[in-house]
């Protein structure tokens, strides 16, 4: 009957030991994961400003491309607003989230030729707090 507590007794510590020496493998992997959508986000970001950025050069030929981009970024912002708690990335899609506003009502007040310097200043800093 001693055997047999023991073997217990064994594969309980077994269990416990397997089940911590994977936690931290998982929540590991979870940063990494959430690391990674937000480099993946970011980058989709900077080809958005990109197209901002052509956007506001081709604003005579079609201004709803602006708009278009200006949505674009938004939206990509939003994505990484939800997947993300570091401070350092909700300031960067704060301000950037912020610039952004600024064009948006710059195009809207009749400016053909927006300070887009703003957004591909945020911009820059957000690829730079999501690079690990």
């Amino acid at each position: 009957m001693a055997a047999r507590h023991r073997t217990r007794r064994r594969t309980a510590a077994l269990a416990v030991i397997t089940a911590l020496a994977v936690l931290p493998a998982t929540v590991g992997c979870d940063a990494v994961g959430k690391a990674l959508d937000c480099v993946q986000t970011a980058d989709a970001i900077a080809d958005s400003v990109t197209d901002l950025q052509q956007a506001v050069e081709n604003a005579a030929n079609d201004p709803t491309q602006t708009g278009e981009s200006l949505n674009a970024i938004e939206n990509n912002l939003d994505k990484i607003g939800d997947k993300t708690d570091n401070a350092d990335v909700n300031k960067a899609v704060d301000e950037l989230s912020k610039a952004v506003g600024n064009v948006r009502t710059a195009v809207k007040n009749g400016d053909t030729t927006p300070d887009i310097s703003p957004v591909t200043a945020a911009a820059g800093e957000l690829t730079k707090v999501c690079t690990p």
